[in-house]
């Protein structure tokens, strides 16, 4: 049996504070840790359908984005199924494409990975700044552990540098 081909995609536009959770949390993981080779890590940013080529590659996709739960800001999540329009990459708004559509596209040509979305209530992702708010930096080490177990429990490794 082969090892899954793990993708983790972080996305979101880093101009908008919290919006750039994604992306940050890829930036993090790449420098403080080391992956098994079924495992890429990929900043998408706002790329949308042009990330159908990596994602059709992969049999197990991890997308960390902001996520709009009505919940505490800093609160992190794990969602599959309908809940993935919860992600701001999966409702057709600031990223410019919806993913869920995206996956359905990668179906049509071949390939939908098995998706999950591990997500950050943001505290502000609409003023214009490249640094996270104090909220999302306390709380990125409990995205980024959730984003670890994650890649562990579909078949992946990483240590720390």
């Amino acid at each position: 049996m082969t090892e899954k081909r793990i993708l983790v995609l972080g996305v979101g536009n880093i101009l908008f504070t919290d919006e750039g959770i994604g992306v940050r949390c890829i930036e993090q993981m790449q420098e403080k840790y080391k992956f098994s080779d079924n495992v890429t890590l990929m900043d998408g940013g706002t790329l949308g359908t042009k990330l159908m080529g990596p994602i059709i590659e992969s049999d197990y996709l991890i997308v960390c984005d902001a996520v709009l739960c009505d919940d505490k800001p800093g609160s992190v999540y794990r969602l599959m199924g309908d809940d993935l329009r919860k992600s701001l990459a999966f409702r057709d708004s600031m990223h410019q494409t919806d993913l869920v559509d995206t996956l359905g596209m990668c179906e049509i040509v071949g390939n939908r990975p098995e998706a999950v979305v591990i997500g950050m209530e943001p505290f502000d992702y609409d003023s214009m700044a490249l640094e996270l708010s104090p909220t999302a930096v306390s709380s990125m080490p409990v995205m980024i552990d959730s984003v670890i177990r994650e890649i562990e429990s579909a078949g992946g490794t990483c240590t720390p540098n």
